[in-house]
């Protein structure tokens, strides 16, 4: 799969770069879960969701780049240092849209609801 990608992304990120634009891009890559890294054997073999941690990438926006943060175990099925819950990557995102997830708070039927739910912290070492 990287092979297919890395170049479309690379040409993305220098097109962005040289045009001057990938400061005030945020660019993201990822999926909506992990994946777990044996595949099993079925009459259709894969790998299943992994629901404890997955990757995602960020690129320009006012992120720092050349870093990665936290960590997984040595088979990359459980988090093992510096968290981000997903609700933690949606604040910040849209943090570097400039928009602050706590105002965008609603209550409906007796709950408080919001686009990071009620949690989310902003993740500041992510940022440049």
């Amino acid at each position: 799969f990287a092979a297919e990608t890395d170049l479309p992304i690379g040409g993305l990120l220098t097109d962005l770069q040289q045009r001057g634009l990938l400061e005030e891009t945020l660019v993201i890559w990822g999926g909506e879960f992990g994946r777990l890294p044996v595949a099993q054997k079925a009459a259709k073999p894969g790998r299943d969701h992994n629901p404890h941690c997955f990757t995602a990438w960020l690129a320009g926006g006012g992120v720092k780049g050349g870093m990665s943060y936290g960590e997984t175990d040595d088979y990359s099925v459980n988090v093992v240092d510096k968290p981000v819950h997903v609700h933690d990557l949606q604040a910040t995102i849209m943090h570097q849209l400039g928009i602050d997830h706590e105002r965008l708070t609603y209550r409906y039927q007796g709950r408080y609801f919001r686009l990071t739910d009620v949690h989310g912290k902003v993740v500041d070492a992510l940022l440049a």
